[in-house]
């Protein structure tokens, strides 16, 4: 039997008003899909199971989304899932196109600069604004690298093989 995979699309940072609805950090570039009425979720709290609910309502709210599910209807019930994480099984997946990745899969690629030098392994993925960067630990230790995912810097990305190719532009390295 294969293992499933889960991929965390929310998390549960407090609760908002008196009816149940949660206060989610998104962590998806699909949130208009993944909290669509009528998408199931499956909440994640420590070494509790997994437990699928429904959204009936969703709707943005500053840089979070504001999240009722038809199996939650007063703010006692949402508040026992306070920091837990909603997830999505790997079948549930959007298809990307061919240059496009998922986090998951940028995450642990060796990082080679163009002619062949390896520069380290990503080791987190975050979206401050414009453009993704990703953060590299050093090979051989030193301060992490920051690489804006930008045409100019990455050059090619192998996620079958792990590896991402970059231009080392001036003043990127530490």
């Amino acid at each position: 039997m294969m293992r499933m995979e889960w991929f965390n699309v929310g998390k549960i940072v407090n609760t908002h008003g008196i009816k149940g609805e949660w206060k989610v950090f998104p962590i998806t570039d699909f949130e208009e899909e993944r909290f669509a009425q009528g998408m199931v979720l499956y909440l994640s709290k420590g070494s509790m199971e997994r437990t699928p609910v429904t959204v009936s309502h969703s709707r943005r709210h500053k840089q979070h989304r504001l999240l009722t599910v038809e199996e939650i209807s007063s703010v006692e019930e949402a508040e026992t899932w306070r920091d837990a994480v909603l997830q999505i099984p790997e079948t549930e997946l959007t298809e990307l196109r061919e240059d496009e990745f998922y986090y998951y899969e940028i995450i642990g690629c060796r990082v080679y600069a163009e002619e062949g030098t390896l520069l380290g392994e990503v080791k987190e993925v975050q979206s401050p604004g414009a453009n993704d960067v990703w953060v590299v630990e050093a090979a051989g230790g030193g301060s992490d690298i920051l690489v804006p995912y930008i045409d100019d810097i990455v050059k090619q990305v192998n996620v079958k093989e792990k590896t991402i190719t970059i231009h080392v532009m001036e003043g990127l390295l530490p």
